[in-house]
C-alpha cells in the first residue's frame, strides 16, 4: 500500500508565499513522477507542475515562473514553492504520483491540502 501525504497549505495574502509538501511512504520499489495538481470549487482538477525521476520539470502557463517543483534526493518527498500568490490560485491542491510496487505501478493521490489567497 502506498500513502502520499501534503502539507504545508493555508490562508495567504495575495503576493505573498507557500511551501507545499508531499512525502510518500508504503512498499514502494521506486518513483517515476510526481506532480501537483489543484481544483479549484466548481471547476475540474488540473495540472500545476510535475517533475520526473530525473528532474525533468514541466509548468502550467499560469504558474510558470512564480512556481518551482522539487524532489528530494531519496525521490520519496517533493516540494512545491509558490511565490507572487494569486487568488486565481485558491485551490485544493493534490498530490501525484507514479510508484512502482511489488504489484506493478500504481498511480497515486494525496488527499489534498486547501491552499487560499487573499486579496
Amino acid at each position: 500500500q502506498v500513502q502520499l501525504v501534503e502539507s504545508g497549505g493555508g490562508l495567504v495574502q495575495a503576493g505573498g508565499s507557500l511551501r507545499l509538501s508531499c512525502a510518500a511512504s508504503g512498499s514502494i520499489s521506486s518513483i517515476n513522477g510526481m506532480g501537483w495538481y489543484r481544483q479549484a470549487p466548481g471547476k475540474q482538477r488540473e495540472l500545476v507542475a510535475t517533475v520526473t525521476s530525473g528532474g525533468i520539470t514541466n509548468y502550467a502557463s499560469s504558474v510558470k515562473g512564480r512556481f518551482t517543483i522539487s524532489r528530494d534526493n531519496a525521490k520519496t518527498t517533493m516540494h512545491l514553492e509558490m511565490n507572487s500568490l494569486k487568488p486565481e490560485d485558491t485551490a485544493v491542491y493534490f498530490c501525484n504520483a507514479a510508484v512502482r510496487t511489488m504489484l506493478g505501478l500504481i498511480n497515486s493521490w494525496g488527499q489534498g491540502t486547501q491552499v487560499t489567497v487573499s486579496s
